[in-house]
């Protein structure tokens, strides 16, 4: 569904308040830490910012902050958990203003971590920074999935197969599925007034996918370490526009 100005101008100050949220929430994020102290301190921000979470009661998901560490791709409950030096903690966060979304995720190193957790933080990094530059106006779906699923290729990790970024608006979770791969001029053409997640997720190994024992955690099947990171972008008469930063 296509946004108006205005509506993306909401969207636009709603996702400046979700970054400043996230940054807040990353520098609590250390050792001795527990990650439902994280939820605690997210619910408390987004109150004092006048929105509300988006991912509280969604599809009976319990809390507002998905805490995903090391093996743990996607959708982690917050728990007693307490965060210790060599972890890899992704930080996902969903933000209700005015009557819209907005959505953004990050991953951090917790303490002291290993040279290969900090590359693959950085390689996924570059990814959504270039699948953000493929999402112009005249491009296609398939331009900015190729685009994130070659540089993966390259970087030596694998593509988490299963999972992608998704359309945003009123709803949370909107069309289209924005995949991390895909083939040059195939797919839905960027249009103004589209506003979409993108959200490449990295994994050490096979890339292959189970879920949890909660049954709401996606973690990669041989356990090795997944990171992910995501913004919310606009295509707007001007170029392409990352509204979840400061």
């Amino acid at each position: 569904m296509l946004k108006t100005k205005e509506e993306i101008a909401i969207m636009r100050e709603g996702g400046k308040k979700l970054a400043r949220i996230m940054e807040e929430i990353k520098k609590e994020a250390i050792p001795g830490v527990t990650t439902l102290f994280l939820n605690d301190l997210a619910e408390k921000l987004i109150e004092k910012e006048g929105g509300k979470p988006s991912f509280k009661g969604y599809k009976e998901f319990p809390a507002s902050l998905c805490t995903s560490i090391n093996e743990v791709i996607v959708h982690g409950i917050p728990s007693k958990y307490v965060l210790k030096s060599g972890d890899v903690l992704t930080l996902d966060l969903g933000f209700f203003y005015k009557g819209f979304h907005t959505d953004m995720a990050v991953t951090i190193p917790i303490g002291n971590v290993s040279g290969e957790s900090l590359r693959i933080i950085r390689e996924s990094k570059k990814a959504l920074k270039r699948g953000i530059k493929k999402a112009r106006k005249g491009n296609t779906l398939g331009d900015v999935g190729n685009t994130i699923m070659r540089h993966i290729e390259s970087s030596g990790f694998s593509n988490v197969k299963g999972l992608c970024g998704h359309g945003i608006g009123r709803e949370v979770h909107e069309e289209p599925q924005v995949l991390n791969e895909g083939k040059r001029g195939k797919g839905i053409t960027l249009e103004e007034g589209m506003v979409f997640c993108i959200e490449p997720m990295l994994s050490v190994g096979s890339g292959e996918i189970e879920f949890l024992l909660d049954g709401m955690g996606i973690k990669t099947k041989d356990n090795s370490l997944s990171v992910q990171f995501e913004h919310t972008v606009a295509i707007t008469e001007k170029g392409t526009e990352v509204l979840t930063q400061i």
